[in-house]
């Protein structure tokens, strides 16, 4: 029986979250609220649980010759299954591989080659500037776009001057990036400027790709690619050099620009 609000004692707590005796006996009798459940073993439980999936994928992403690295690391029977994962899905990537290289494209073609191909596949465009190597950003995206095709033949990639796809088309919106699928525009990319400008490398793109659902986060070209530029990274904080601002992943792009500098404006000649 509670007593008279006039026979009421006002109990003090200096700290109600305290682990103390007194607090408890005023938990037990309904004055202090339950404290709630310590977070602590979810946490140490939540970081077991990475660990485990840690290990358990520690060989995702690797490809046959990095598996093949690794025989007196881990138990082969472990290893055979991945290489078997690997070989299934190299078959399949070759399978499905029907490109290769970037289809230039005229105008006339753009409605079978975009826009009606693209409900059977993504299609990527690259609108070229008309004025040639005179657009750094234009030069290195071709570059890349060749890459790409050979890296993913699964996915077509068409390239046309701007101005002979669409009439007026701005010189300083070029090189655009447009995406299609299923007969419509999904991705359009203005100029490189939000992509890494003349910078830009095929972990980029990659991105693009990722984003648009062409390719999986988890697809193998994606994460060796990103992985390497970890290592590369890694490697020059541990030598004690900066990046400099050094974008890995796109140097070999960037070499392909300079040395197709003389095939870059063949096609439109």
């Amino acid at each position: 029986m509670a007593a008279p609000v006039d026979q009421r004692i006002a109990v003090t707590v200096d700290n109600p979250d305290a682990d103390t005796e007194w607090n408890d006996i005023l938990r037990k009798h309904g004055i202090l609220p339950e404290k709630p459940p310590s977070p602590t073993p979810l946490i140490e439980e939540a970081i077991i649980e990475a660990r485990r999936l840690a290990h358990e994928n520690r060989l995702e992403g690797k490809d046959l010759d990095e598996l093949d690295e690794l025989e007196d690391e881990e138990d082969e029977a472990f290893l055979e299954q991945y290489r078997q994962k690997r070989m299934r899905e190299l078959a399949e990537l070759q399978q499905k591989s029907i490109h290769g290289s970037v289809h230039p494209i005229s105008k006339p073609e753009w409605a079978r080659e975009v826009t009606e191909a693209s409900h059977q596949g993504p299609v990527f465009v690259n609108l070229t500037s008309p004025q040639g190597d005179a657009n750094p950003e234009s030069r290195v995206l071709s570059a890349l776009w060749k890459q790409a095709a050979r890296e993913y033949g699964e996915i077509k990639f068409c390239e046309i001057r701007a101005d002979r796809a669409i009439e007026n088309y701005p010189e300083r919106n070029c090189p655009t990036i447009l995406v299609y699928r299923n007969g419509d525009i999904v991705k359009q990319v203005v100029t490189l400027a939000t992509v890494g400008g003349v910078r830009m490398t095929m972990l980029d793109l990659d991105k693009i790709l990722v984003e648009v659902g062409a390719v999986q986060e988890g697809d193998l070209r994606v994460v060796k690619r990103r992985r390497e530029a970890e290592d590369a990274e890694e490697e020059k904080k541990a030598s004690g050099g900066g990046s400099g601002g050094l974008r890995i992943g796109g140097s070999r792009a960037r070499r392909g620009a300079k040395e197709d500098d003389d095939d870059d404006d063949s096609d439109w000649d």
